[in-house]
């Protein structure tokens, strides 16, 4: 990467949207680096489809589903950087729950049991899930991992500013698990 002005994405899988108020809530900060980058693909942005190419790409939550698992290898595909911003995506973190449980077990108890309107598993509108819920290294390379359920504003920033700058960061004195 060059200090030129970058592309950044982000991308929302499985999981709650608290890395992504992280994200914003670097609030001034944001000032000091927006030179740096243009945000082009986000939920936090109007974009509708993942240019073919970015440069950094930070990618929350965790892979559950047919369609995370297709947003996931697209990224990849894009990304000269990819980033696992989360608990979620470094480790499944909450959505991996339901691993201790069949996907049938987990299909029925949600769509079928106790259900008194039109008992049915959805098709069509609805995602298929996976067997399993994993994290993002089960099915890409991910070059840079920064845990936290969410990881602090603080990290998200230096994390940033240090792969804007083409330095590489020390994710250890960043964040860590569950903070």
């Amino acid at each position: 990467m060059t200090i030129n002005t970058l592309q950044i994405a982000t991308i929302w899988l499985d999981g709650c949207s608290g890395c992504h108020m992280s994200l914003l809530d670097m609030d001034e900060h944001l000032e000091k680096i927006a030179h740096l980058f243009d945000m082009v693909y986000s939920p936090l942005v109007d974009s509708t489809s993942l240019p073919a190419s970015v440069d950094l790409i930070l990618i929350e939550g965790a892979v559950s589903s047919e369609k995370d698992l297709e947003h996931l290898m697209n990224a990849r595909k894009s990304a000269a950087c990819l980033v696992a911003l989360g608990d979620c995506a470094v480790t499944g973190n909450v959505p991996s729950m339901r691993n201790s449980f069949s996907l049938s077990d987990v299909l029925a108890t949600s769509y079928q049991k106790d259900v008194s309107a039109n008992p049915q598993i959805p098709t069509g509108f609805v995602p298929a899930l996976l067997e399993h819920v994993t994290p993002l290294h089960a099915h890409v390379q991910v070059d840079h991992f920064l845990p936290g359920c969410p990881p602090p504003a603080s990290a998200i920033f230096a994390l940033l500013s240090h792969l804007l700058q083409g330095k590489q960061p020390d994710v250890s004195k960043l964040s860590r698990f569950g903070s």
